[in-house]
């Protein structure tokens, strides 16, 4: 008879493990919540970085646009303004705060090159890490449990077969112990009992070698594989940590780089304040608007008593058109430096007023001056500026000769490159035609002529107050071949009738003479003439020398501005700050015209 294994032993001899039931899957599911947490909070720290640099990038854009605001327009009277130092100061300040708007951009790009891309980029490598370790673990998941069910179908299999072989066992011994039952029963109940414990016996090698196999990938699998796994994973969330703290250090890096070039706008704008002067810009406010009129004399006494025979004093305010027979004086001083501001009587009415009433007329009173060579056809005021005190007439008159000598530079410089652009063309034939260049160097010439006649002009009226040619009785030989002549005596009148018998200056209007100015397209072309403006810019492809007169020297790779493209003749006018500008050959550089150019102008 054969003995079977008790079942007792067999369902002691497997215990499921604790990793395999569905609390180890749940390590796996808290594993993968909280590395997916982590990729959320490196995320939420890129969105941050980011706003931060559109913070930054909208900050230095206000700074730039109100510095822009507050800059002084060109050719403007605003620009004037800023001799002071006071307004230089505020110059200052505008431009370091320019500078300081650029910190903010560098700032900007410094965080999305440095911070936002290079996380951005980590976080995809850190996705596509988790998901290839995760399915590393759910395929080890997945291998462990299909081990765990083939154990248990053996198992099930060699208990079955056990209890076959138990039922088998009996059913052959109740058979063996009935003397009823025939030898042939006995028999057949013997070999079905032998075959069922055969099929036991072959069930327990399967389970055992089964249960040995699983033992086997048990341990490899939690000894082995999920160490890994979870060793890869710890250390996948560990760089994900320091990187995070690598870029929270980056981004204080990047604010402490520009605090030495802020201290120094800061310092700029220090020193700027520091330079303000208050004597000085008095000083300049004295300059800019004294007179050079000397003071009046001392007003003689006049005495009423004895009214027939008083006389009348030279220097007297109260003089009537009657008196004007003898010699006008005031203060001992000569016709030609009389005091401005004192005005002719109208009537003996007025003579009657106290003294102190026409004193204080005087000392309010403004010069009113009705005598006007010639008029600027917007009626401005006087072309000569003969409507200010001396001083302010030659500054003025200076300035314009500066400006129209700057003018006729220009024309100049205009001219000399168009000569020598047509001298290469003449050379050269397949540049361009030569002919093409005489009408626009005549016109140049033309102009070059009329600014010089308007020189002339000027420099007559500026030699005239500064006392360097003969007194107006000459008036006509200064003016301009573009001016009608005027006749000399209505010259004199005019310069008679600005003054009244008295020494004063008179206001009635029926006095003024003035001469007509023949509207002539000269005047409209220059008198305002501004740099040309920029219409896109260009790139030198090679190095050009510029020897000639008229051209300008580029490096390969410089970034210029257009002012002129090319009209056919294979040159382009191109400019690089505000002082130096040229032509160049248009095969030399690649050009960017702006079709919505409006003029506005930036150097480089």
């Amino acid at each position: 008879m054969v003995s079977l294994p008790h079942r007792s032993v067999l369902h002691g001899a497997v215990t499921a493990p604790c990793l395999c039931c569905p609390k180890g899957k749940d390590q796996f599911d808290n594993l993968e919540k909280h590395t997916q947490w982590g990729i959320d909070v490196l995320e939420k720290y890129i969105k941050f970085v980011k706003e931060r640099t559109e913070i930054e990038l909208s900050y230095a854009k206000q700074l730039r646009n109100l510095s822009k605001k507050y800059q002084p327009k060109k050719n403007s009277k605003e620009e004037e303004e800023y001799r002071y130092t006071s307004t230089r100061a505020f110059l200052a300040t505008l431009n370091e705060m320019n500078d300081y708007a650029g910190q903010h951009e560098v700032i900007s790009e410094n965080m999305t090159s440095l911070i936002t891309g290079e996380l951005t980029r980590y976080v995809q490598e850190l996705k596509q890490e988790r998901k290839s370790h995760f399915h590393d673990g759910r395929k080890a998941q997945q291998h462990i449990e299909t081990c765990w069910k083939q154990l248990e179908a053996s198992k099930r299999r060699f208990e079955r077969d056990c209890k076959e072989a138990d039922r088998a066992q009996q059913y052959f011994e109740k058979m063996d112990a009935d003397i009823n039952v025939t030898k042939a029963d006995v028999e057949k109940a013997r070999q079905q009992a032998q075959l069922r414990h055969q099929m036991a016996e072959d069930s327990k090698a399967e389970y055992s070698s089964t249960l040995q196999k699983f033992n086997s990938e048990q341990h490899e699998h939690y000894y082995t594989h999920i160490p890994n796994i979870f060793q890869k994973i710890q250390e996948m969330e560990e760089r994900r940590i320091v990187r995070i703290g690598e870029s929270m250090k980056t981004f204080a890096e990047v604010d402490r780089q520009v605090i030495p070039i802020i201290g120094k706008c800061l310092d700029e704008i220090t020193k700027a304040a520091e330079s303000v002067d208050h004597k000085n810009d008095s000083q300049m406010v004295i300059e800019a608007f004294k007179s050079g009129f000397e003071p009046p004399g001392d007003i003689e006494f006049e005495d009423f008593t004895q009214p027939m025979k008083r006389t009348v004093s030279e220097s007297s305010l109260s003089n009537s058109r009657g008196d004007g027979k003898s010699e006008p004086k005031f203060g001992g001083k000569s016709k030609g430096k009389l005091w401005p501001f004192i005005k002719k009587n109208k009537s003996p009415k007025q003579q009657k007023e106290p003294l102190s009433h026409r004193f204080n007329e005087f000392m309010t009173s403004k010069p009113k001056i009705h005598c006007f060579r010639s008029l600027k056809r917007g009626g401005a005021g006087p072309e000569d500026f003969s409507n200010l005190p001396p001083e302010q007439r030659r500054k003025k008159l200076q300035q314009k000769v500066d400006e129209l000598n700057r003018d006729i530079q220009k024309e100049l410089d205009q001219r000399d490159a168009l000569t020598k652009m047509k001298d290469v063309y003449i050379k050269n034939p397949q540049m361009g035609d030569a002919a093409s260049v005489d009408h626009r160097l005549s016109e140049l010439a033309q102009n070059i002529e009329k600014l010089r006649l308007e020189v002339q002009k000027f420099e007559g009226w500026l030699a005239e107050v500064e006392g360097r040619l003969p007194a107006r009785n000459e008036q006509p030989r200064r003016q301009s071949g573009m001016y009608e002549p005027q006749n000399p005596s209505a010259v004199n009148s005019c310069a008679q009738d600005r003054e009244s018998p008295d020494g004063s200056y008179t206001e009635e209007q029926s006095q003024e003479t003035e001469m007509k100015v023949p509207a002539t397209d000269f005047d409209d072309e220059f008198d305002d003439e501004e740099p040309l403006p920029t219409i896109g810019t260009c790139k030198a492809l090679y190095t050009f020398e510029g020897q000639n007169e008229g051209t300008i020297s580029v490096a390969e790779g410089e970034m210029l501005y257009v002012i002129e493209e090319d009209k056919g003749d294979g040159w382009t006018r191109i400019r690089r700050n505000e002082d130096e500008e040229g032509y160049v050959p248009t095969s030399y550089v690649e050009v960017y015209l702006d079709k919505n150019a409006k003029g506005a102008m930036t150097y480089i």
